[in-house]
């Protein structure tokens, strides 16, 4: 098993940028492809980003594409989400997950593991 614990969410202004992080112990964390998952208000949480464990494959929701990174640090089993040029629209909280995938998965069905999530709110 392996717990996953989020952080870095806030409240910012539309065009700012925030850095999400997400530790992960337990289980070996760098066999693993990781993702990131947002609920917004109202809506079923859907994928967002996702990376395997090398960083060599990386895939992204259409609407966050160009504006959020992810990326990871093995040494820290920790992964990121580098959210720029954010938008009232992104506004949900951000859950980090964990799958047994080594390749990148976008369905929430295939990750096993979740943190307990960061809320972020984009104002106007």
């Amino acid at each position: 098993q392996v717990q996953l614990v989020e952080s870095g969410g806030g409240l910012v202004r539309a065009g700012d940028s925030l850095r999400l992080t997400c530790v992960a112990s337990g289980r070996t964390f760098s066999t693993y492809a990781r993702g990131w998952f947002h609920r917004a208000p109202g809506k079923e949480r859907t994928f967002v980003a996702a990376i395997i464990s090398n960083g060599d494959g990386l895939h992204y929701a259409d609407s966050v594409q160009g504006r959020f990174t992810i990326s990871s640090d093995n040494a820290k089993n920790t992964v990121y989400q580098h959210m720029n040029s954010l938008k009232p629209e992104d506004t949900a909280v951000y859950y980090c997950a964990a799958t047994d995938f080594s390749w990148v998965v976008t369905s929430q069905d295939n990750y096993h593991s979740w943190g307990q999530g960061t809320q972020v709110t984009v104002a106007t």
